[in-house]
This record gives C-alpha cells, sequence and structure tokens, in this order.
C-alpha cells in the first residue's frame, strides 16, 4: 500500500467518525433537552426548501442554463401543476394536472 492509500483510508475513517459521533450526539447525552423554539420553528421549513432546491433549477435551466424562451413545456406544466395544488389541495391531481400539460406540448409541439 503506497501513502496515497493510506492517506485515503485515514481520511475515510475519519470522516466516518466525524459523522457517526455528530449524529449520535442526541444519544450519548444522558440529559435531556429541547431545541430553542426559534430552531423548531425553522426546521418546519426544511422539507419545503430542501424540494424546491431540487425542483425549481429542473424547471428554470436547461444544462445549468436559464432558459430564454416561453416554449418550453416544464414552464406551463409548473404553473398548471401550482394551479392545481391551490385549487384542490392534492398532490396526485397536482401531478395528473402538471403532467396533463406537460405531454401534449413535450410530446405533440416538441417543446
Amino acid at each position: 500500500m503506497n501513502n496515497t492509500d493510506l492517506s485515503t483510508l485515514v481520511i475515510i475513517v475519519g470522516l466516518a467518525l466525524v459523522t457517526v459521533l455528530t449524529r449520535s450526539f442526541f444519544f450519548i447525552s444522558s440529559k435531556s433537552w429541547q431545541l430553542p423554539h426559534w430552531a423548531q420553528r425553522g426546521l418546519q421549513y426544511a422539507p419545503i426548501a430542501a424540494l424546491s432546491a431540487v425542483v425549481v433549477p429542473e424547471i428554470v435551466t436547461v444544462q445549468g442554463v436559464f432558459v430564454t424562451t416561453w416554449q418550453d413545456a416544464r414552464l406551463f406544466a409548473a404553473v398548471a401543476g401550482a394551479g392545481c395544488y391551490f385549487w384542490r389541495r392534492d398532490v396526485l391531481v397536482t401531478i395528473l394536472g402538471g403532467m396533463a400539460v406537460y405531454l401534449p406540448l413535450h410530446l405533440g409541439l416538441g417543446w
């Protein structure tokens, strides 16, 4: 084994230890404690923030470049999906509404 392999192994083991310690910190402590109210409130927005961080770039960019034309089926499908969600408050209706707009525009018109 050369030095590169040994240093890589040491780094991987070190990162694994740091990960295990930070994730099990709550189990190691014998005292029960609560997060501050502001932290609990902030964590309520984490799922929607993560979803937005994944979905929005897929709608407004193509290979890392902003969409520059209005003839993009994803834009219309996103608006239709959002409209369906606010109309019915149902995830299945949102998906079906967005796809009902996306598929004809993408497959039929080639957008």
